[in-house]
């Protein structure tokens, strides 16, 4: 049974405590807050044990056994590691921190003290994404050449909202185009070339953003993120040989369409499994941890360094900087 405590009180950390409490091996048990009412709520709305007013608290109780960092994201390296430092294992939501310097920190300590560490992409652990990865590799659709994939929602975001605050992580590419940034490099890897343009907001954020990465194969990847429109959230991997499309909300999916050039009719592919939405990323690091590992194989460290670097360098091509890029 892996006792679960959570940071922070928002909409995700409600959305994984619900999702844990279906599970059988597992179970939230605390919940942080910097604001003392609001854990105590969060506690009473879904049945957590115990509530602590401060971070040091939780992760001082003997009986949480792993930690789930769901803060905003420029609080994720803060809260993270010092979770770290008290001897906790954590997953933290996406994305991992706000920029790879950030990240490579929480690696090395995590390193440093022989504890779990992974990052919240709960695509990389549904298993209908991990039999697109097997299908792929195995040649179905040949040497892929291209992928796409979309990320938008309507908006609008008033002045004072997270998603335009520079020093909250704000902006369309952190959470949003972190989705289809790490899809196509667990497709194709870390791309060697990364161009990309952006519309950005009074305050210096993106809110429109297209990115071209590139290949030494060839292949490319053609990925959009932005806060003024809802797009189709699909993606589409395209090889020599074949395609294959996702549905809409590609980063969740229950089904992909498979298009083999040397079949009549498309395939449907659909994975058995009886777990939905952060339960797969919950089951990971359990495995994980029953089995001893410090890392996901699913969602592993470098994987997660090699996406925090292409949008380091999608910032710096469209002139998006945080406050905490600046060296310490």
């Amino acid at each position: 049974m892996a006792r679960w405590g959570v940071v922070a009180t928002g909409g995700i950390a409600a959305r994984f405590t619900q999702d844990v409490a279906e599970l059988d091996n597992a179970q939230v048990v605390a919940v942080a807050s910097r604001n003392e009412a609001s854990a105590k709520e969060f506690a009473g709305r879904f049945g957590v044990a115990r509530a602590y007013g401060d971070w040091a608290g939780m992760f001082a109780d003997p009986e949480v056994d792993v930690v789930y960092v769901a803060t905003p994201h420029s609080a994720h390296r803060e809260a993270a590691g010092a979770a770290l430092v008290a001897g906790k294992p954590v997953l933290c939501e996406k994305p991992f921190t706000l920029n790879v310097r950030e990240a490579q920190e929480l690696v090395d300590l995590a390193r440093q003290r022989g504890l779990f560490l992974m990052e919240a992409m709960w695509t990389y652990c549904n298993p209908v994404v991990r039999r697109l990865v097997e299908l792929v590799r195995d040649g179905a659709i040949g040497e892929v050449r291209s992928v796409r994939a979309d990320f938008g929602v309507a908006g609008p975001f008033a002045p004072g909202h997270r998603m335009r605050n520079p020093a909250l992580g704000g902006g369309a590419l952190l959470d949003l185009g972190v989705y289809p940034v790490s899809f196509a490099q667990l497709i194709l890897g870390e791309p060697a070339r990364v161009q990309a343009d952006a519309q950005l907001s009074p305050e210096g954020v993106d809110v429109n953003t297209g990115m071209l990465l590139g290949w030494e194969s060839g292949a490319v990847a053609t990925l959009t993120c932005g806060l003024d429109g809802v797009s189709g959230t699909r993606a589409t991997v395209t090889g020599t040989r074949g395609r294959i499309d996702l549905p809409e909300g590609f980063f969740d999916p229950d089904s992909f369409v498979l298009h083999r050039a040397s079949a009549e009719e498309p395939e449907v592919v659909r994975a058995d499994s009886a777990l939905h939405g952060l339960q797969h990323e919950a089951a990971e690091v359990a495995a994980c941890l029953s089995a001893g590992r410090a890392e996901s194989p699913l969602v592993p460290l470098a994987g997660t360094l090699a996406v925090l670097r292409t949008l380091d360098t999608v910032r710096e091509r469209v002139g998006v900087r945080y406050p905490q890029d600046e060296p310490r």
